[in-house]
């Protein structure tokens, strides 16, 4: 990536909102066969406002507001991508894009295989999602199994203003299609960023460790992604206060998933903890516990653990702080990683 003579390459605070916006309009500039489609995202510029500007810099007909049917706008975009267009489909809110799965499921994760290659879906699906706004339901729901479980489909969910940026100029250059989950209550975060030089992050498919542990008897790694990332950050800063050091995997891309990553920090520290707001049952924490057990089994010292959202339909916006996982629920699963102290009360009993 290159940066333009005189650009303003000093990093300024910056929001998750804005590197998304900037990430659209970069694309936009530098391929026409983009174009930027869904509901209110051309003369409102978006819900959240990540396409403010776009319609009025590149034309409505390349960021268009559609009508409100969302099986529509994506069988739109599959019809765009077979003309050789790459469409960007903004779906409203997470659980809006539920009646766009047929096509999803039908068409857009099937078209490549399909054609043995000879017609790829280069469509990228950002859908805002997630809780911690004070939504209803319809508005928080955290989908991410849906498309994990669907063959076809790569799915990213970035936790920093640079990684937003990044992974959405990497899934708009994909040939694949690409599930790029948003977590709203994160739009508003900030973090130092050059919009004229964007720092290089690392690509889809690729795990980071965003807080290393020492690897000592007391250590242990808590993989996550999305908005349940500095929830773990701030949990592992509160764990030194017991005596635990944490190491925080940001998983990134969910599919392709990076087992080199995560079961490299799992062999060091011996325990894993996975977090995300999705439900526990059936959701995403089941397929990572079950990868890391089965590539770590000799190394872990006790079974790896979930912290997740409840087993129901998104609470009303006043228990939300119930169902979301947070700090407390992190450290109780920690304490019950089987410690040297738990061992030794077992085995004199």
């Amino acid at each position: 990536m290159t940066t333009a003579i005189g650009a303003d390459t000093a990093r300024k605070p910056a929001t998750m909102a804005q590197a998304l916006g900037r990430a659209l309009r970069d694309a936009m500039a530098a391929d026409p066969s983009v174009h930027v489609l869904g509901e209110d995202v051309g003369t409102l510029g978006g819900v959240f406002r990540i396409t403010d500007g776009l319609a009025k810099e590149f034309g409505e007909d390349r960021c268009t507001d559609t009508p409100l049917a969302e099986a529509g706008i994506l069988g739109t975009a599959v019809g765009m991508a077979m003309y050789g267009l790459r469409p960007v489909v903004e779906m409203q809110f997470d659980a809006f894009a539920y009646p766009s799965f047929e096509q999803l499921i039908s068409h857009v994760s099937k078209m490549r295989n399909r054609t043995r290659g000879a017609m790829p879906m280069p469509i990228t699906v950002r859908v805002p999602y997630g809780g911690g706004i004070g939504g209803v339901e319809h508005h928080s729901d955290s989908s991410e199994i849906y498309y994990m479980a669907t063959p076809g489909l790569h799915v990213v969910a970035p936790a920093t203003v640079a990684d937003a940026y990044g992974l959405l100029r990497a899934a708009i250059a994909s040939d694949d299609p690409v599930i790029f989950l948003e977590p709203k209550r994160l739009y508003w975060s900030k973090a130092d960023w050059s919009a004229d030089a964007p720092e290089q992050v690392p690509p889809i498919g690729r795990a980071v460790v965003r807080r290393p542990a020492t690897g000592g008897r007391r250590s242990a790694t808590l993989i996550s992604y999305g908005p349940s990332v500095p929830v773990c950050l701030e949990a592992a800063e509160a764990a030194r206060a017991e005596g635990w050091d944490l190491e925080v995997v940001d998983l990134r891309s969910l599919v392709p998933f990076d087992d080199e990553t995560v079961c490299a920090s799992v062999r060091r520290t011996g325990r894993a903890v996975v977090v995300h707001e999705a439900t526990g049952f059936g959701g995403p924490g089941g397929e990572i516990a079950a990868r890391v057990t089965e590539r770590c089994f000799h190394h872990l010292e006790a079974p790896v653990l979930r912290v997740a959202g409840f087993d129901i339909p998104y609470p009303p916006p006043m228990l939300e702080r119930h169902h979301l996982p947070g700090v407390d629920r992190v450290l109780d699963a920690v304490a019950r990683l089987q410690w040297e102290s738990e061992w030794t009360e077992g085995s004199a009993v």
